[in-house]
């Protein structure tokens, strides 16, 4: 259980949460909604104990899982499967247990018993903390996050982004924690994932505290919905589900607007009648009495809503090029014992339109960094045409450096431009005041691709190569990229598991991985999208 006292949330000098209370009990399912960089975000990582509130307390009962947007850093030569064993000591039992079979194996006398005694009291362990069954649950938990057995095999340092998050995801389910937090829990997941994510969420014990923009998700589960108000800084809190609190929201939106129009009304009337007092001088007295009324009256009613902002998105225009900007010949990529793919070809023509489709492990963002030459391929080359000018986003957000502020990544990204420009644009993007002095490591997922699309906007770029570009994203925000998709004259070569994206893009062919089969775009690939 988690208890919230007065908890007050800032972001430097700005508010994001007035002191509010409010508890997240077992058996509870609660939505944290809200804006982009309402700060929610920042508030799981306070409940989660990863962050410091700027007033109020917050109170743990039993274990926290916490999932970031971000994977947590782990020694990149641990298997995935040793990582997710570990969330409850898994690994370290296991280990000593193979130690002691080997012990046990090769030695003799003395030596060998006292093997014997250790891997009996090791078993022991392993035992009290759910035996051999509980490695079959966290595998069993990992496939159905699309994670088998020859993934789990790995090192980290071989697997994907949307691999290492998905092990992260895996991890935390696993745990056994009384109260899991849960931040975009749905990236990266395939359509078959999310579904079974839903009925794990339904039927856990414990409380689970999400964000996220799957609103599928938040159909099928929660049971209360937490709303942070950006423009208000302030909670609401719905014991409902998520219809109903639509519905609710739309009815409150409603009653607060008429109770400040009754307000209004009545401070207009006060403050007129104290006007006409006031020019008497016996009656001043009187008109003060009334002004303050009327001030009141004011001060008593919540604000009419402000409709929130959303990131103005335009894509660059694209820099003269020539008729094929961007070419690649027979490439492969191999991690460790892991072959990604092997012999793909492809030529993205001017104003073209590509998108990159495979199951999850296939290779999909691994191609988009041999494209954009963060990563070497181990045969075959990348070959840049006349005036080619790349934009790159990045779905772990590799191109922000995280040790610098907002304002220093604009200015890296477009060196041409001088602080004032970066801060305008910046400001589009809804980074102002403070914003734009924060590390890249503190921001949101949300945050960061706002960064990240800021970015791309001041590249002149002819080619975008375009990865997960509305994952973390609210839905005003992702309609914002999907017209900036749409509205773009450049060459687009896109990874996503966001059907409207497709939509958006309308493309002219399709490469399938692992094999690099290329084709003409069919609405027969469409069901593929989301399974990819």
């Amino acid at each position: 259980m988690i208890q919230a006292t007065e908890l007050e949330v800032r972001a430097g000098a700005r508010l994001l949460l007035e002191p509010t209370t409010f508890r997240v009990n077992p058996g509870d399912k609660i939505g944290l909604v809200g804006r982009n960089g309402a700060g929610k975000t920042t508030m799981m990582r306070i409940l989660a104990g990863e962050g410091l509130a700027a007033a109020g307390q917050v109170s743990r009962t039993g274990q926290i899982g916490y999932l970031p947007q971000d994977p947590r850093e782990a020694d990149p030569a641990m298997t995935a499967r040793n990582r997710v064993l570990s969330v409850r000591g898994l690994d370290r039992i296991l280990e000593r247990l193979r130690r002691y079979e080997a012990l046990m194996a090769t030695t003799t006398g003395d030596e060998q018993a006292g093997a014997m005694a250790s891997y009996a009291r090791a078993e022991t362990e392993l035992i009290a903390a759910g035996g051999y069954a509980a490695e079959s649950q966290a595998a069993r938990i990992a496939a159905n996050l699309g994670l088998p057995d020859r993934v789990l095999a790995q090192p980290l340092r071989e697997l994907s982004g949307g691999q290492r998050r998905r092990i992260e995801l895996a991890r935390i389910l696993f745990s056994d924690a009384e109260t899991l937090l849960l931040d975009e829990p749905t990236n990266h997941l395939d359509a078959d994932s999310i579904v079974w994510l839903r009925e794990f969420v339904k039927t856990y014990a414990g409380g689970v505290m999400m964000i996220s923009h799957d609103t599928g998700l938040l159909d099928q589960t929660v049971t209360k919905v937490f709303h942070l108000d950006a423009n208000r800084a302030a909670l609401d809190q719905y014991s409902m589900g998520w219809k109903a609190y639509l519905l609710q929201r739309e009815t409150d939106e409603k009653r607060r607007k008429r109770e400040r129009q009754n307000a209004e009304r009545k401070a207009a009337q006060l403050k007129a009648q104290a006007e006409k007092l006031g020019a008497k001088a016996t009656k001043a007295v009187a008109a003060q009495n009334m002004a303050r009324r009327a001030d009141r009256l004011l001060a008593g009613v919540e604000g009419e809503r402000v409709v929130d902002r959303v990131a103005k998105i335009n894509f660059p225009t694209p820099a003269p090029c020539g008729k094929t900007p961007l070419m690649a010949h027979d490439l492969s990529k191999t991690y460790g014992s892991l072959e990604v793919f092997t012999g793909v070809d492809l030529a993205v023509d001017r104003g073209s339109r590509v998108v990159i489709l495979g199951l999850n492990g296939a290779g999909k963002t691994t191609l988009l960094r041999l494209l954009s030459g963060l990563e070497e391929p181990d045969t075959g080359a990348v070959l840049p045409g006349h005036g080619l000018k790349l934009g790159y986003f990045a779905q772990e957000h590799d191109q922000l450096d995280p040790t610098q502020t907002v304002l220093e990544n604009m200015l890296s990204a477009a060196p041409d431009l001088n602080e004032t420009e970066a801060r305008r644009v910046l400001g589009g993007f809804l980074f102002s005041g403070d914003d734009d002095h924060k590390l890249a490591r503190v921001l949101s997922g949300g945050e960061k691709t706002r960064l990240a699309l800021a970015t791309l906007v001041v590249s002149a770029a002819n080619v975008l190569l375009l990865d997960e570009p509305t994952n973390n994203l609210d839905p005003a925000s992702r309609a914002e990229v999907l017209s900036a998709i749409q509205r773009y004259a450049g060459a687009i070569v896109l990874v996503t598991h966001d059907g409207g994206a497709v939509q958006a893009l309308q493309p002219d062919r399709v490469i399938v991985l692992p094999d690099g089969v290329e084709d003409l775009w069919s609405e027969d690939y469409a069901e593929l999208v989301a399974l990819a």
